[in-house]
């Protein structure tokens, strides 16, 4: 059992973590557990590596991350060879994430390349603005995002600021292949770099500038500090809450009341065992101060402070939670009109958003003449964009991007969802209604009377361990060889494959070619204009489900989705 032969080695050789031994020690002889840690590696991919915390090759511990990070400053070294090289490091709030950096930094040294790293948790979209504001070649930023507790990743980013390409990630992977686990690595101790120059904490003018760089996708600078706008604020015990409330007092938002209970750094997240804005239950603790506090606005910031949710009180006082696509929504109309007003809107102006996020995008976008570009899902490709536009001497032509999943992005001086600058723009956008008389609740009925009543629903069938994974696979290889022909009664009319790279139309016969890359996804147009698309998950061990439709009420278009919803589960046997 090649298992057996590998939980050996390991303990004898993971030696440097007492954690990692006494975990090690307490699954002697149960097969099972000892399998589910070592019958793969983590994979390396373009959003780098994620799992479970703990012992063996297929869990984050100082030894993957020793052994990925040498594979990192391989290719760092053979891609940019004669020039000063430099990699910018960041962590969150998770479990060792703080431990994970400092190995990150000792390796880097270790092979002549300066580990450039925050002296304490920072946003991921800081590790973006770090890697271009400092020069460096690549980023790393220890994080899960908004997983639980009991997971952790490190996130690889490339000179240009966005997470890396598929085409760098393979070869970092193959040159992590070659590094054995143990010994594979070299490093040097963390203090003898900071002596030697090697290793250097990021200083307090790079985080300034950066705010001030937020600070400057204000539209309307001028009324956010008469505004009155009482904000309660969470970072759900993460990296959000020094920049954030640095940013809000910054454009005159000083009545803000942060939930007690997640103000602070805690990986364990009490509070909250899913910290993720897209979720009520994570938001529970803000929604209870909300009730005494009664402000116009809860703000939720996941744990790397890349995702930011809200809720806004009804008339009767309850607080309601927006989407993802609302908020993405609301910002574009938002952003075009008053631009245009203000006669600050550039020349054919661009925003983005992935193909799971809203179609009321494009209607919105046609309304106010911007170009909207649909990219695959991940923020990297819309970085892409913004890095395509920069090449061309056009970056001022980018006016905003946004995914479904609560990121959002004003401004090109970072090339990855924030929701810094995503917290600053929903205040001042909330601040703007406020003085014409209008509540959030209000514009968000309006934008759907004007476009049509969306409803965008998402489901998530886990998938867990080397059984799970075998299961996502067969799932997804079955639809690509045989789609569905109807879900719900409704017939498809529509398919594109974006692995096939080909979009067909059903009716007609009609193929065109889809100009993105590859990619493990698979969109269901049904005849009543609704939508669906699967495709697994890129971090998390699970399958995503986004269904779309459109109704003559909201409450029409919320039913015809719960309808299709149940029939498409059922169809992939969950």
């Amino acid at each position: 059992m090649r298992e057996l032969e590998l939980y050996r080695l390991w303990l004898e050789n993971a030696t440097e973590d007492p954690d990692l031994q006494a975990e090690l020690k307490s699954i002697e002889g149960d097969e099972e557990a000892i399998k589910d840690r070592f019958y793969r590696d983590l994979e390396f991919g373009t959003g780098g590596l994620r799992g479970v915390i703990g012992a063996g090759t297929y869990r984050l511990n100082i030894y993957t991350i020793r052994r990925a990070t040498q594979g990192l400053a391989d290719y760092v070294n053979g891609a940019f060879k004669g020039v000063d090289k430099a990699v910018a490091i960041a962590y969150d709030s998770r479990i060792k994430s703080d431990v994970f950096a400092r190995e990150a930094a000792r390796v880097l040294a270790g092979n002549g390349i300066k580990a450039y790293i925050y002296p304490e948790l920072m946003p991921t979209p800081m590790l973006s603005w770090a890697v271009r504001y400092l020069g460096c070649k690549a980023g790393i930023v220890c994080t899960a995002s908004h997983n639980p507790s009991k997971y952790n990743g490190y996130k690889a980013y490339g000179a240009d600021g966005c997470q890396m390409t598929i085409e760098a990630a393979d070869i970092v992977l193959a040159a992590i292949e070659k590094v054995p686990m143990f010994g594979g690595a070299k490093l040097v101790p963390f203090e003898d770099g900071l002596k030697s120059g090697m290793i250097e904490y990021i200083g307090q003018k790079v985080i300034d500038d950066y705010l001030d760089e937020v600070k400057k996708q204000q539209v309307h600078p001028e009324l956010t500090p008469t505004s009155g706008l009482k904000v309660v604020y969470t970072p759900l015990n993460g990296t959000g809450n020094k920049p954030v409330r640095a940013i809000l007092k910054k454009i005159g938002i000083t009545d803000v009341t942060v939930v007690p209970e997640q103000e602070h750094p805690d990986g364990n997240f009490p509070t909250c065992p899913f910290p993720n804005p897209e979720i009520k239950e994570a938001l529970a603790c803000g929604l209870e101060l909300c009730k005494t506090v009664k402000p116009d606005l809860l703000l939720a910031t996941d744990p790397d402070c890349d995702r930011v949710g809200i809720a806004v009180p009804d008339s009767k006082g309850d607080y309601v939670l927006f989407t993802g696509n609302e908020v993405g929504a609301l910002l574009l109309e938002y952003i075009c009109k008053e631009r245009i007003a203000l006669g600050t809107m550039p020349k054919n102006p661009v925003a983005v958003k992935s193909i799971v996020s809203t179609d009321i995008a494009s209607a919105i976008a046609k309304e106010y003449g911007v170009e909207l570009r649909n990219v695959l899902t991940g923020f990297k490709f819309i970085g892409e964009q913004i890095g395509y536009l920069e090449a061309a001497g056009e970056a001022d032509r980018y006016i905003f991007g946004f995914e479904e999943s609560y990121g959002y992005l004003a401004g090109s001086y970072v090339r990855d969802k924030d929701a810094v600058v995503g917290s600053m723009m929903i205040c001042e956008m909330a601040a703007f209604y406020r003085s014409k008389g209008i509540s959030l609740l209000e514009a968000r009925e309006a934008m759907y009377k004007k476009y049509g009543n969306y409803y965008h629903g998402i489901a998530n069938f886990v998938c867990e361990g080397a059984a799970g994974m075998a299961e996502m696979a067969k799932i997804m290889s079955g639809l690509h060889a045989d789609p569905f022909k109807e879900i719900a009664g409704y017939k498809v009319v529509g398919l594109a494959d974006y692995e096939k790279k080909v979009d067909r139309d059903l009716v007609t016969g009609a193929e065109k070619a889809i100009d993105l890359p590859k990619s493990d996804v698979i969109q269901f147009r049904l005849e009543n204009g609704a939508s669906v698309i699967i495709r697994p998950s890129g971090t998390e061990p699970k399958i995503k489900a986004y269904y779309t439709t459109i109704g003559k009420t909201h409450d029409e278009a919320v039913e015809l989705s719960n309808v299709i919803a149940e029939d498409f589960k059922g169809k992939l046997g969950f």
